[in-house]
């Protein structure tokens, strides 16, 4: 039934205009308009409401993630842009903060102002 309808992503802030700097400025997200409870990016044809919601304490978990096909040059350029990685004690990452599964799945994690984990990833 819903298949075949697009989907719309939901990211909590508590500044909004730190959100709006880093989602556009930083990821590349293009900035719609801040429709008052939320600010509205398209990623690529994909609705992204950065919604405000100035009480939450962000999800120890990924939320929202992009899937590449180059990981190790998308994260290159984002630590060009100031975006730090995650290092996780539990699995091995390399040089650059990326995990390889036993698949061949690559992922690197990173946090957006308000402490969200994002990713992107590689699949095989």
């Amino acid at each position: 039934m819903l298949g075949s309808i697009d989907i719309v992503a939901f990211v909590p802030t508590k500044d909004a205009a730190k959100a709006r700097t880093f989602y556009e400025g930083v990821l590349g997200l293009r900035f719609v308009k801040d429709g008052g409870f939320a600010l509205v990016l398209d990623a690529n044809g994909i609705m992204v409401r950065i919604g405000k919601a100035p009480d939450f304490k962000p999800a120890p978990f990924t939320i929202l993630g992009w899937q590449v096909t180059d990981i190790e040059k998308i994260v290159e350029e984002m630590q060009g842009k100031g975006v730090g990685f995650e290092r996780f004690g539990f699995f091995e990452q390399d040089r650059l903060g990326i995990w390889t599964a036993p698949t061949g799945d690559k992922v690197a994690w990173f946090k957006d102002p308000d402490g969200n984990v994002l990713s992107v990833s590689q699949h095989a």
